[in-house]
């Protein structure tokens, strides 16, 4: 993979992205469904729907799939576009990820001893990043390099419009990669109070409904009003 020359490859695509806001609907396709900006146009710099996409027929795009309120990107993309070495990538539906933007520490693990130099998440060996937006951070704030020493000369064919099935990433058999390495199925991992072994669930977890309890049955006042019911007293014949 070639470094990436002053003036070819659209480097500007890197800060768009990383400024971009995904999965809002688009304010021209509101009224249909399915018009959640979650792909970016790496020409135009900006997110668009999957009903904008007539609109850049031969520009270069990227898809951006949402996991648990989080937007990731297939490692097999991203890193045709930028060194993505040293981020620590997840499993999700079989495929890797790499987390675009730094999240919210959720745990704190005794013993560990490899975090990102960043945020100070807790990390696998030997990854020091826990996501996109932290090695692009550190490098160019802490560091003081410069981001275009790690974006790559793209061919624009591996990421045409044809790419373009099944935009819509379902997690019902998704499988993540947590901070320990283990992999758990139907796993969240931001949200620790959701129910396990659940049989399916949605890319959102606030969509996933609790199973309600059965009941017994019976009412318990229904029983307590059977139960304390006294007997009538009882009625002689009339005498002749």
């Amino acid at each position: 993979m070639k470094k990436e020359e002053e003036g070819s490859g659209g480097g500007g695509w890197l800060e768009g992205l990383m400024g971009e806001k995904f999965f809002g609907v688009c304010g021209f396709h509101e009224d249909r469904r399915k018009s959640e900006k979650n792909i970016f146009c790496l020409r135009c710099c900006l997110s668009i729907c999957p009903h904008c996409l007539p609109s850049h027929p031969s520009h270069p795009l990227l898809q951006v799939r949402r996991y648990v309120y989080h937007d990731v990107i297939r490692l097999g993309d991203l890193e045709k576009l930028i060194d993505c070495s040293y981020i620590q990538p997840y499993t999700i539906n079989g495929a890797k990820v790499i987390f675009l933007s730094q999240r919210a520490q959720s745990r704190a693990c005794k013993g560990s001893t490899n975090f990102c130099f960043n945020c100070d998440r807790i990390l696998q060996e030997p990854f020091h990043f826990c996501s996109l937006s932290c090695k692009v951070d550190y490098l160019v704030c802490r560091a003081g390099e410069d981001v275009s020493s790690i974006l790559y000369k793209f061919d624009e064919s591996d990421f045409a419009i044809s790419q373009f099935e099944g935009l819509r990433m379902e997690s019902s058999s998704s499988e993540i990669v947590d901070e320990d390495g283990q992999i758990t199925p139907n796993s969240i991992l931001e949200n620790p109070l959701q129910c396990k072994g659940g049989s399916s669930s949605s890319e959102d977890p606030h969509l996933i409904r609790k199973k309600k309890k059965k009941s017994t049955g019976f009412l318990p006042g229904m029983v307590l009003s059977l139960s304390n019911r006294r007997k009538s007293a009882p009625q002689r014949a009339p005498f002749s």
